[in-house]
């Protein structure tokens, strides 16, 4: 019932790319990486890929953290039966190991599953980036890479826009817009498998009688399969599921917000808001909602043109340093 994501084809210099990520719906980028000497060896076999990136291993790095599930887990990474605990542990090993591990089980009908997951580029494989470069021009993204086998991600929300490229084996993309958000069924917002709160319903399987509204999430869903060096381009808040296709699998995302360095994260503001707003009165929730709706959701220069700018306060633009000086009066408030 999927929708295709729309397709582009672009090279890496060209300026149609900065529109699409600075737009707010998911594209394909096919080819993108397509340059890369790591999408390269890969296209050749597992082994020149791992041959390739352990070239940049650092002898004195730290060890990674890899996700493990017994094969039963089929490669989802979720919580165990009771959601009192997860179906996987997680081990510290050197990257090298890993990657080992993964080829000594690839042709495995029903291996374990390994995750290496969100490892940052630069502090285990430096130089990586330089010699698979990718442009874009007037960011500091966060550059990750992704290792695993046949691994399943449950369908979750980060709040950084996200470029997500193939540089080995085949994944199956699946988006959600936003708004979807009631028929996810999603999780434990404070007990994840991974940070995210997460959707319960599988993908791959779903449970329509135990979560019927997911029916309608997937007509409003949209899916691609990606083949080594394409990218996908994952709007902020946008839900999406990530299904890796082959034994032996390669991403790396590049993470970026537009916004100050300085803004705090928005789940913070719902934590605290379900503490302070949820259970109230119904005609009291409503006055708060009206209330956000006008300094927060639509707010403009009507909402204090008849405050003299010098004594606006906190509803004048912020900026780092009345950022911090706000974060601190909050923080007074809490310890109280």
């Amino acid at each position: 019932m999927a929708e295709p994501i729309a397709e582009r084809r672009l090279a890496t210099d060209t300026t149609a790319l900065e529109g699409i990520l600075h737009g707010a719906q998911p594209v394909v980028l096919r080819g993108l990486a397509g340059h890369w000497p790591m999408v390269r060896a890969a296209c050749g076999s597992a082994r020149a890929a791992v041959d390739y990136l352990r070239r940049f291993e650092r002898p004195q790095a730290p060890p990674v953290v890899a996700t493990v599930a017994p094969p039963e887990a089929d490669g989802r990474i979720f919580y165990d039966a009771g959601m009192d605990g997860f179906n996987f542990r997680r081990e510290k090993i050197p990257l090298g190991v890993a990657l080992e591990t993964l080829l000594r089980y690839a042709d495995e009908p029903r291996p374990p599953t390994i995750y290496v997951a969100s490892t940052t580029l630069d502090t285990w494989l430096p130089g990586f980036a330089a010699e698979n470069p990718l442009a874009l021009d007037g960011r500091t993204p966060l550059a990750s890479i992704w290792i695993g086998n046949r691994t399943r991600i449950a369908p979750h929300q980060d709040l950084p826009d996200n470029l997500a490229c193939v540089a080995a084996g085949r994944r199956r993309v699946t988006l959600f817009p936003p708004e979807q958000l009631g028929n996810l069924y999603v999780g434990p917002l404070d007990f994840t498998p991974a940070g995210q709160p997460v959707s319960l319903v599988d993908p791959t399987a779903p449970d329509l009688e135990r979560f019927p509204r997911f029916a309608d999430a997937m007509r409003h869903a949209q899916v691609a399969e990606l083949e080594p060096g394409d990218a996908v381009f994952i709007p902020s808040m946008w839900w999406h599921h990530m299904q890796a296709l082959e034994p032996f699998n390669v991403l790396v995302n590049y993470w970026w917000r537009d916004q100050p360095a300085w803004m705090d994260t928005p789940m913070n503001t719902l934590m605290y808001a379900l503490m302070t707003l949820r259970d109230l009165p119904p005609h009291q929730r409503a006055a708060w909602q009206e209330t956000f709706r006008h300094y927060v959701f639509e707010a403009g220069e009507d909402t204090v043109a008849h405050i003299p700018e010098s004594a606006r306060g906190a509803l004048a633009p912020l900026d780092q340093a009345s950022a911090r000086a706000l974060r601190a009066r909050l923080l007074q408030r809490l310890n109280r």
